[in-house]
């Protein structure tokens, strides 16, 4: 089955559910899912609509076109996917494996729709991985010109039609330049309970707090370090007697479920984002 998926957003008012149920109802569309959400307190609407688009008797861009006089009409910001395109996905990496591994575990095992055509590094430790998945691997050492490595970085991304940047560990804080550019479009794994402990070291810093549980999170890139949106957190409570390495290795667990979370929600487009945060719309089965 071919879905048409529809991401829609805009002030709350009175009619709004109505006119777009109405809209693809009056075309013979069969709604397969329908889930919205009001924010009281922002007083703003947003909606996800799920459409079997596998009989069309009009095509795509029809369809897309006659929305956008609706929206116009509502004022909507809104966006449109496709469920037989799959995402073409790149992983940045720099030593550690085990967010890697998971993420191309998923994908071959058909839990993520995405394609994978490369994998990019800082460090050479991870290329076995990529051998292993059949998988293009680029290490593009950072050395003394940090702005040119990242601009090779960017050339791959273009290169090869990249929708999706996955920071699985890439330990490197990217330029304001590089994250305006792939707004919304680059997922984070930091490995801290954000807002706590940003940064570097959080398994140090949470160490020497003496926390009793620990936690990771899965957010958009923004050019302020670890405060962009939120998509996916979760934690694991923990015991004084964890040295900083112990809480790492506890950590790995957590960060790879999170990540591959946020992951999965992006490529099934069950987020959209307003302002600073995420509305991450659950999934129905």
């Amino acid at each position: 089955m071919i879905k048409a998926i529809f991401l829609i957003q805009t002030n709350d008012r009175k009619g709004l559910l109505a006119s777009v149920v109405d809209f693809f109802y009056s075309r013979g569309y069969n709604i397969l899912k329908c889930q919205q959400h009001t924010d009281s307190f922002e007083k703003r609407f947003f909606m996800r609509i799920e459409l079997d688009a596998s009989d069309m008797k009009t095509s795509r861009k029809e369809l897309e076109d006659e929305f956008a006089v609706l929206a116009s009409s509502l004022s909507l910001e809104w966006s449109c996917h496709w469920s037989d395109y799959k995402t073409r996905m790149a992983i940045l990496v720099s030593k550690t494996s085990h967010c890697l591994y998971d993420l191309l575990s998923r994908q071959h095992e058909g839990e993520l729709n995405a394609e994978i055509p490369l994998i990019i590094s800082n460090h050479p430790d991870l290329e076995r991985v990529a051998e292993q998945f059949r998988i293009t691997y680029y290490c593009l050492p950072v050395g003394d010109d940090k702005k040119a490595q990242e601009e090779k970085v960017r050339e791959l991304l273009r290169k090869f039609h990249i929708d999706l940047v996955v920071l699985a560990r890439y330990m490197q804080i990217l330029s304001s330049d590089f994250t305006d550019e792939w707004k919304n479009r680059i997922i984070n794994i930091h490995h801290a309970f954000l807002p706590a402990f940003q940064g570097a070291n959080p398994y140090k810093r949470a160490y020497e707090r003496g926390v009793k549980m620990i936690g990771a999170t899965a957010h958009y890139a923004s050019e302020d370090l670890d405060q962009g949106p939120i998509i996916e957190q979760n934690v694991v409570r923990v015991s004084h007697e964890l040295t900083p390495e112990g809480l790492r290795e506890v950590g790995k667990d957590c960060e790879k479920q999170v990540l591959s979370t946020a992951v999965k929600a992006h490529l099934e487009h069950r987020i959209i984002v307003y302002q600073n945060r995420t509305i991450v719309f659950s999934v129905e089965r």
